[in-house]
């Protein structure tokens, strides 16, 4: 058997409709299955006005939009229309993305048809909770969670440090590494434009701090200003960018009002954007992988990180960048200023980094999922 004999129900939450890191690794990957000669077929909640065309084919699930976060769709349930169109495809494994009441359906309708299934995962949801003073429920998260991932025939994780804290929790004791690649053509040193940079107001002997990723208090935008406050306070001279939209920019904003806001940034101009910070500063804890601290590795740049599941996996601490436990400010701050008073230090992990970086090709990433695929449905024939 080969990837060309596979025939895949792919499930996801949010395939196209709202751009993150999560959902443009899937249509990597459907793209590389495509072209392997795989047959593949998406099904996920859909609007008129998707960020992104889909990879591929993509069959609309019913769902409704998420209250106070109405971006964000929440699968509802698979309707007969769609279990026609299923068994019509005639998939030979399943691969659920997100665990929500579709994924559960299908994962069910998989069971009943001893197809097996395997289940990515993309993002903490357990970890959420602390941003949303609901701390209290993440055991009752992670006891969900593991109900639905054990279940599952095999899961696959974007980091070894993700994988290890699924197998700690419990959720699974067969999980695969699929990794996430980064495009050198658009993220390399070489993107950097100090007239871009001028524009902006920013010269060129400023350090930039950069923020890179969705506006959302999940990514641990208080962490971020309250370290750029206390580098303020110190007298530590720096600039700030951010890069990036999302519901919580206006908070974002009063709390960094000399910060340079660029918004969502795409394709070489976000190239040129993350080419021309000089530090990325990451302290969210919800990443399973972190794209976007690969993205500015590859550009040179040193990464300071919360040391959580991503990063950790990604940053070697005092050769790449560092690593700072989770929330501690103070700790944060002092990193940051490390990188802005020492050229030489931030030139060193900057080439570490990018080193590191060159390891990620999409194409070898992506045939660790097909391998995983094909090693299941092996298994489930011989059965």
């Amino acid at each position: 058997m080969q990837t060309s004999d596979l025939r895949i129900a792919l499930f996801s939450g949010n395939y196209n409709y709202v751009r993150d890191g999560a959902n443009q690794a899937l249509n990597r990957l459907v793209g590389f299955l495509l072209r392997q000669g795989a047959a593949v077929r998406v099904y996920s909640p859909t609007v008129d006005e998707p960020a992104f065309p889909p990879t591929g084919d993509l069959v609309s699930v019913t769902s409704l939009p998420i209250p106070s976060r109405s971006e964000y769709r929440f699968p509802l349930l698979i309707s007969p229309k769609v279990r026609a169109d299923l068994k019509a495809f005639a998939p030979n494994i399943v691969h659920l993305s997100s665990p929500d009441p579709v994924a559960h359906q299908a994962l069910t309708w998989a069971r009943k048809r001893s197809l097996p299934v395997v289940a990515s995962v993309h993002t903490r949801f357990e970890t959420y909770l602390r941003y949303y003073n609901m701390s209290w429920g993440e055991p009752v998260m992670e006891a969900m969670l593991r109900r639905f991932y054990r279940r599952c025939d095999a899961l696959v994780a974007p980091s070894e440090s993700m994988a290890q804290v699924l197998r700690e929790q419990r959720m699974n004791f067969d999980i695969s590494i699929w990794s996430r690649g980064v495009d050198r053509e658009v993220f390399n040193p070489g993107r950097r434009d100090s007239a871009w940079r001028q524009s902006l107001g920013i010269a060129d002997d400023e350090i930039v701090i950069g923020f890179l990723g969705r506006l959302v208090m999940e990514k641990g935008l208080d962490v971020f200003s309250d370290a750029i406050d206390d580098l303020r306070r110190r007298g530590v001279a720096h600039r700030v960018m951010v890069i990036g939209e999302g519901p919580a920019r206006e908070w974002f904003e009063e709390r960094l009002p000399d910060a340079v806001f660029v918004g969502f940034q795409q394709g070489s101009d976000l190239g040129r954007a993350v080419a021309s910070m000089d530090v990325l500063f990451n302290p969210s804890v919800t990443e399973t992988f972190g794209n976007v601290t690969l993205e500015a590795m590859a550009c040179a740049l040193p990464v300071v990180a919360a040391a959580a599941t991503g990063s950790e996996s990604l940053v070697g601490d005092h050769i790449s960048g560092r690593l700072v436990r989770p929330g501690a400010v103070h700790q944060f701050a002092e990193a940051l200023r490390a990188y802005i008073e020492d050229p030489a230090l931030r030139a060193r992990h900057g080439a570490a980094g990018e080193a590191r970086a060159s390891d990620f090709g999409w194409d070898r990433i992506n045939q660790a999922v097909a391998d995983t695929y094909l090693r299941l449905v092996r298994r489930q024939r011989q059965h």
